[in-house]
């Protein structure tokens, strides 16, 4: 079976980077991994924290993707390392959602979104679908951390 989200809602709507499941990192709070991945675009500039500060996930969003704002140059090179250590640091620091994460035992997980070809599926489901990818390797990093306690 295969593991489908978009949306916060639903059983598995905590999948995705608008989820209200905050968490520390780099010293300061963060109130979804969709503010923090989309501040990283401007690591260094007062975009960060104005990004960080935006009042909803969506927002955020919108604020990261408006080409307005400089983008860092090696945005390419590290966008899948800063939303890997994003969505790890979000299940860490929520037991809750961390279970739901491995109650998916070895489960495809894929985003179901219809206009993201890199992070989802995209519409006919030939996107990357990197977000799941990501989910199912931090899956895996936790249930190894699990074994190990």
């Amino acid at each position: 079976m295969t593991i489908y989200f978009y949306s916060i809602q639903g059983e598995y709507g905590c999948f995705s980077n608008f989820s209200r499941h905050g968490f520390e990192m780099d010293g300061v709070y963060w109130q979804t991994s969709e503010h923090y991945f989309q501040a990283q675009k401007f690591v260094g500039t007062p975009h960060l924290e104005e990004i960080r500060n935006c009042k909803t996930p969506s927002y955020a969003a919108n604020e990261g993707r408006k080409r307005t704002r400089p983008l860092r140059p090696d945005w390419e090179l590290v966008k899948d390392d800063i939303m890997r250590a994003a969505v790890l640091r979000k299940f860490e620091a929520h037991e809750q959602i961390r279970e739901v994460l491995l109650s998916t035992k070895d489960e495809e997980i894929v985003e179901e979104a219809p206009g993201d070809y890199y992070w989802g599926c995209g519409k006919d489901g030939s996107g990357k679908n990197m977000l799941g990818k990501i989910l199912m390797e931090v899956r895996e990093l936790l249930r190894e951390r699990v074994l190990k306690n």
